[in-house]
């Protein structure tokens, strides 16, 4: 089947564009032999993770017309697509998936359409027929279609799940666009957006609100209408409806949510948008979307946020009443040039948003706050990597940077912490290696400049660099390219600045060291005290914890302490009695989840309840995941009826994932 795909997409690429690719790669610097033997034949490399003939067409503007039912629990309507035909093709194929598809037209006049049997995991094609055989060289498509309860991409709520009323909410993010409304779901394929959205609920979206009004139908009824004039991928269409309610926390940023958060997430977020804002403008250049605002969503919201432009779409557990996890909103931010206006051209170069957009969020965060905090939180993402692997079913396979999703797997199986971290670090040896932010700021600009609203490879990535460089070309050929992008695992570990972590390892190494010889309470007690983390951030108790999981002191950080927490449970109930206030009663969901971990690692199985009944107030999949595993791994039956209790409350994609996690 994809020896099928793979041969038709090739054939439907522009002879002019196919040699005019050739001849960039002809133009451009040699790589090193381990990078010219594993490049493509073309770049940007063919996306494998659609159905679609997308190369056939440029998508000069698209535009939605929809109504959502929360009675149905569906969203129908039509999409309309500018199409110019570069390959003079002669049918159009579409990516679907659960969707109902009812009328086709090519300028208007209907036309003949098929839905193929589904392809698992992407979707059914939807194949449109040109009257006589062939297409005009630029013509409107439009399509009419419903969702359907199997559509992947939508999560309806109901009040009791709410503030009160209804709420939907989208997440299209890699390949769920094709459940809302049939298009070219490739990153590869950008064009502008106008959307017409019909709801009885506030309604928000992923471009600028140019207007709204009571339909002529029901006053119950307002469509709202927007407007996104920067050319975006389908993926990051985002739409949600329900009661919410808006507050300023910025000249140009608002934040949306339920009306009982607002107060709440308003004082989060005030003040810190607009520093990040004009912090990454000095960095890489300014800000094109014009408005940055933020929608938190109920809890079942999968991922702790999703860059839909001009909408960012969070989770409420950024709400820590500390401002220690508005840093989660720097990485939304920073995706307004990595990934929105710079993206990946298919799902196995997913670093390329990811890794920048990680090394963005924390080159605003140094800059506000010093080199030790941005090398700080290098050092957490370095422990959730590690911790990321290690859980793997299928390292070998889904820790190298570079993927190979040609077989069809679904993405969202290649999800992990993986392009993350292992890029965010990759970029930042290739800083200190190029000779530092002065030296490495220049190729950001150049880089983001260049690629600005494209799709783009890795290879592509490589030419930039070493035609950047060409002066350094003998410290890039030292680079292990091989084992930085081809290799399953760890790379290598970079050198951080620990000022902030050091006295946290000290601490964990005492720990430790007293756990190994006392089982004695009042040793505990006499050896320890509140006023020892009385100084630390949320952040720096996050590292505590997984230190303390670990095992590992701070002297022996290249070994694996033979002690386990569940050899000595005295110790670790002193340790949770005694810091109570900062990880037991901590309303910071980073905290909360660490601290339920180190439970676990102790097997307090007083802990295994708690752990369940929280799961059903979370549903972000960072700690929902690990969360199952870690019930799993202690009391089996626990988590799979926790599980069968809950699922209908977290998000599609969550829900399948756990399955899988749980072996169900």
């Amino acid at each position: 089947m994809f020896k099928r795909l793979r041969a038709f997409n090739d054939c439907c690429t522009p002879l002019s564009l196919i040699k005019g690719l050739r001849m960039s790669s002809s133009l451009s610097a040699t790589l090193p032999a381990v990078l010219e033997k594993r490049r493509p034949q073309q770049s940007p490399e063919t996306d494998y993770s659609t159905l679609s003939n997308y190369k056939a067409f440029q998508v000069q503007h698209s535009n939605l017309n929809l109504e959502i039912s929360f009675e149905k629990q569906t969203i129908s309507g039509v999409v309309h697509y500018n199409l110019h035909n570069v390959a003079n093709a002669s049918q159009i194929l579409l990516d679907t998936s659960f969707l109902e598809v009812s009328d086709v037209s090519i300028d208007g006049s209907k036309v003949d359409f098929k839905v193929e049997p589904r392809r698992e995991p992407l979707g059914s094609r939807l194949v449109v027929h040109s009257p006589d055989g062939t297409l005009p060289s630029t013509f409107k498509l439009s399509c009419s279609f419903e969702t359907t309860q199997k559509c992947t991409a939508l999560q309806w709520l109901q009040g009791h799940q709410t503030s009160g009323k209804p709420y939907v909410f989208s997440q299209l993010e890699a390949i769920h666009a094709r459940s809302l409304f049939p298009c070219f779901d490739s990153p590869s394929v950008k064009s502008t957006f106008s959307a017409n959205v019909t709801s009885p609920l506030p309604t928000v979206f992923s471009g600028i609100l140019k207007s709204q009004e009571e339909t002529e139908t029901s006053s119950e009824l307002k469509t709202y209408h927007f407007e996104q004039d920067v050319p975006i991928p389908t993926y990051l269409i985002g739409i949600a409806s329900g009661d919410l309610q808006a507050a300023d926390v910025g000249p140009r940023s608002k934040v949306y949510t339920e009306p009982f958060r607002l107060q709440d997430a308003q004082w989060e977020f005030d003040g810190d948008v607009e520093k990040f804002i004009q912090t990454a403008e000095k960095i890489i250049f300014p800000y094109e979307w014009g408005t940055y605002d933020i929608l938190i969503n109920p809890n079942s919201y999968p991922y702790g946020g999703m860059e839909s432009p001009n909408m960012t779409f969070a989770t409420p557990t950024l709400i820590a009443h500390d401002k220690s996890n508005v840093d989660v909103i720097a990485h939304e931010l920073a995706h307004s040039w990595s990934g929105n206006l710079v993206t990946n051209c298919s799902w196995d170069h997913f670093w390329l948003n990811e890794g920048w957009t990680v090394y963005l969020e924390r080159r605003i965060m140094g800059a506000l706050h010093g080199e030790a905090a941005r090398h700080f939180s290098a050092l957490i993402g370095w422990n959730d990597l590690g911790n990321s692997i290690d859980s793997m079913k299928n390292p070998d396979r889904f820790s190298k940077l570079v993927q190979n999703l040609q077989d069809g797997t679904d993405p969202d199986e290649a999800f992990s912490t993986v392009p993350y971290e292992k890029g965010s670090t990759f970029l930042l040896y290739l800083e200190t290696l190029l000779g530092g932010k002065q030296a490495f700021d220049p190729f950001i600009k150049h880089y983001f400049k260049k690629f600005q609203r494209q799709s783009l490879d890795t290879w592509q990535f490589f030419d930039t660099l070493f035609e950047f460089y060409a002066d350094k070309r003998d410290l890039l050929e030292g680079v292990d390219w091989e084992k930085w992008f081809f290799t399953p695992g760890l790379p290598p570990k970079p050198e951080l600045i620990t000022t902030l972590a050091d006295d946290v390892y000290a601490l964990a190494e005492k720990w430790i060291l007293k756990a190994q010889t006392s089982r004695n309470k009042k040793d505990f007690e006499s050896s320890f005290a509140a006023d020892d983390v009385k100084d630390f951030n949320s952040n720096q108790i996050v590292l505590l914890l997984d230190s303390l999981v670990q095992g590992v002191p701070a002297t022996k950080a290249h070994q694996k302490s033979a002690f386990r927490w569940s050899e000595n449970p005295t110790a670790a109930h002193a340790l949770l009695a005694i810091y109570v206030d900062r990880t037991v009663n901590s309303r910071n969901a980073e905290v909360v989840f660490r601290t339920f971990r180190f439970e676990i690692s102790a097997r307090l199985t007083e802990s295994y309840g708690k752990l369940a009944e929280w799961l059903g107030t979370v549903g972000r999949m960072k700690f929902v995941r690990p969360g199952y595993r870690l019930l799993n791994s202690v009391d089996r039956d626990l988590a799979v009826t926790t599980f069968e209790e809950l699922k209908d409350m977290y998000h599609p994609i969550c829900k399948a994932l756990v399955k899988q996690d749980l072996g169900l």
